[in-house]
């Protein structure tokens, strides 16, 4: 599991990613689908999730549907058509970002 202060930039991003790829998700869902995508590496927590998904719908980049399912309601997430231009971008950077410190660090060299 990687450390809070390396997942803290990019918790959005994970969420923009994967709302980018799925119609709507539920918060549960999405750290579900987080665990599993890269093998129990990453977990988000509940607090971290839900305070990321608050934000993003805060400025307009989610909208949120609330489904009866049983007794309680589940709010799913989705983008907004603004929400789509800003998750566009900001994958973008993350990978930029990630090609430059690859750049740097040159993972590609085996160190002892």
């Amino acid at each position: 599991m990687y450390s809070k202060e390396l997942l803290k930039g990019t918790i959005e991003i994970i969420i923009l990613k994967l709302l980018s790829e799925n119609v709507k998700m539920y918060g549960y869902e999405i750290t579900q689908t987080v665990k599993e995508l890269t093998a129990n590496k990453i977990q988000i927590s509940e607090g971290a999730m839900y305070s990321s998904l608050h934000k993003l719908e805060a400025t307009g980049v989610l909208e949120t549907e609330s489904v009866m399912v049983g007794k309680r309601p589940r709010v799913y997430y989705r983008l907004t058509k603004s929400g789509a231009a800003v998750a566009t971008e900001k994958i973008a950077e993350l990978a930029s970002f990630i090609k430059s410190l690859n750049d740097v660090i040159d993972f590609n060299v085996n160190t002892a």
